[in-house]
């Protein structure tokens, strides 16, 4: 019995360190740092995955500037810096993100934040912790889609490029869709109808998305309609539709039986005696 529990234990602490480690600390800029520099920590954000558990590296002077951790959208654009969420000033912070959603990072300095030196990350989810494969009733998870792949979302070279890109892959409910794209440049409207996709109407949109980061959940069946307010760019082809389909519904196939087993069967229907009626 001692032995057991040590035993169990041991794969315990293995099992948590390897989730600790799978977390990931990112130099904020890399080796640029964190200075003012405009469109830079758009670039250097988007082409990663954030995670709760990850952290994010600051490395700066302390003496003519700082990490200002800002609570909304709205304090992230205008660089306002009044009530801050957190302050760091040593010149090498290190900001763990603790839970899922969008993290805002500005500098106090109005100016500089101005001129670009703030950061947006958005924190997609857990580390997993490693556990045995769920049993095949369960559903599968949603996938995740990076619309437009390595094109990301933006005016596309051409017009039906996203129509294409939609129509080679099936989506079903449960998945995501990952909008990448400038946010000083673009935006992500979704809206209700074809007449409006195909007028490229943003009078009435369904949700209006501006990060430059977003995830979209494909919660029901259906058509989902996604455009840009940014004149000249839904007419250039920058719009998506997506037909959502049900979970398909798993139908457990008839047991198929190996060489051996149909032998053992037959042996068995063959000689088992029967009852004579």
């Amino acid at each position: 019995m001692a032995t057991t529990t040590r035993m169990f234990c041991f794969v315990l602490v293995i099992v948590l360190m390897g989730c600790c480690c799978s977390a990931k600390i990112y130099k904020v800029g890399d080796s640029k740092g964190w200075r003012a520099k405009h469109g830079s920590y758009h670039e250097w954000a988007k082409r990663k995955e954030f995670q709760v558990g990850d952290s994010l590296m600051f490395e700066y002077d302390g003496n003519v500037n700082d990490v200002t951790q800002v609570s909304s959208r709205l304090e992230y654009q205008f660089c306002n810096s009044l009530s801050p969420k957190a302050v760091y000033n040593t010149g090498h912070d290190v900001v763990t993100l603790t839970e899922p959603g969008y993290h805002f990072f500005i500098t106090s300095d109005h100016s500089q934040c101005v001129a670009g030196q703030k950061l947006v990350v958005f924190v997609v989810h857990d580390h997993p912790i490693p556990s045995p494969p769920p049993p095949r009733k369960i559903l599968p998870f949603g996938k995740d889609y990076k619309v437009g792949d390595s094109n990301e979302w933006r005016v596309p070279e051409e017009s039906d490029f996203y129509s294409k890109w939609s129509e080679e892959k099936q989506f079903h409910v449960g998945d995501n869709l990952l909008f990448y794209y400038n946010d000083q440049v673009d935006d992500v409207l979704e809206i209700n109808s074809d007449l409006e996709f195909k007028s490229c109407d943003t009078t009435s949109p369904v949700a209006v998305h501006n990060a430059g980061q977003d995830l979209i959940r494909l919660t029901k069946p259906g058509i989902r309609y996604f455009i840009t307010s940014k004149i000249g760019h839904c007419e250039a082809g920058l719009k998506l539709r997506v037909v959502v389909r049900p979970l398909s519904k798993s139908v457990p196939k008839k047991m198929q039986l190996s060489p051996l087993d149909r032998l053992i069967k037959w042996l068995h229907d063959s000689f088992t005696p029967h009852p004579h009626h």
